[in-house]
């Protein structure tokens, strides 16, 4: 029987690329997104998530592979809301449809943003404190100006990888079998930054934040690539990675880590 593969956001960028490569492979893939996918969701809002497991429900006992893709990149509470919230809720409600599968496994679309500058407060408040703390404090973040408000965005990605590594060697996933790993990609050629690389300013604000010295922007279709390795039954050990397919973002001093990640770890939050 083929492989049964959910990935939300698929309707646009590195989802419905990561979809049509899966379906490629012999996965049946069931597509989730706000508007226009197979099953349409809200990932803010728990009732939303219900009814979406609820229709995966009726056609599957269990599913193999999720994605959990969907991303946002306002520099507002919206991207702990989907970024994080929609993220961490989403793979929660699947876990048992995940659990019943031989050869489960998760994949997040993270962000090299997780290595950028952020609030370490507010990273804590969404991994510690409520929800209604973590969106007050993100409203403040936003009303402060919009390099403050960014911290939203670099926050939502810097958590949900560090949820994933909390998670990943538990009895709910690895005891069940399942692979829980992320990718963090760097400057992509998707809707959300086609303007902004349109134009040389735009660029090179891009990658002076992020610099991509191995071939510039990546295609979805590299990103798509590795999440596909990430949910597959050839990843058979791997969990708890967060892999930066950034075109070499990470290693650049001073903006990534630098070469060495053992020794001497940059301090990145502000």
């Amino acid at each position: 029987m083929p492989r049964t593969a959910l990935v939300t956001g698929a309707g646009s960028g590195i989802g419905q690329t990561c979809a049509e490569l899966l379906q490629s492979q012999g996965y049946e893939v069931i597509g989730v997104d706000l508007h226009g996918a197979d099953i349409d969701a809200d990932l803010r809002d728990p009732a939303s998530i219900k009814a979406m497991v609820d229709a995966v429900e009726q056609h599957h006992t269990s599913i193999d592979a999720l994605v959990a893709n969907a991303g946002v990149s306002t520099s507002s509470p919206l991207d702990l809301e989907v970024n994080y919230y929609g993220a961490i809720d989403s793979i929660t409600a699947l876990l048992p449809l995940l659990q019943r599968s031989a050869s489960p496994r998760v994949a997040i679309t993270a962000s090299a943003a997780s290595l950028q500058r952020t609030d370490a407060e507010l990273v804590d408040t969404l991994l510690h404190g409520t929800r209604e703390e973590a969106l007050d404090y993100g409203a403040k973040l936003q009303q402060a100006g919009k390099a403050a408000g960014y911290g939203n965005y670099s926050a939502s990605k810097r958590a949900v990888v560090t949820w994933m590594r909390q998670v990943a060697i538990t009895e709910a996933f690895a005891g069940h079998g399942i692979a829980i790993n992320a990718v963090a990609p760097g400057v992509v050629k998707t809707p959300m930054t086609e303007q902004l690389l349109a134009t040389k300013e735009g660029a090179e604000m891009a990658f002076g934040a992020m610099p991509a010295p191995l071939n510039g922007a990546a295609e979805p279709s590299a990103i798509a690539a590795v999440l596909a390795f990430l949910v597959s039954e050839a990843n058979a050990s791997m969990t708890g990675q967060v892999l930066y397919v950034d075109g070499g973002f990470d290693c650049s001093t001073p903006q990534g880590r630098g070469a060495d990640i053992w020794h001497d770890p940059k301090h990145l939050d502000a």
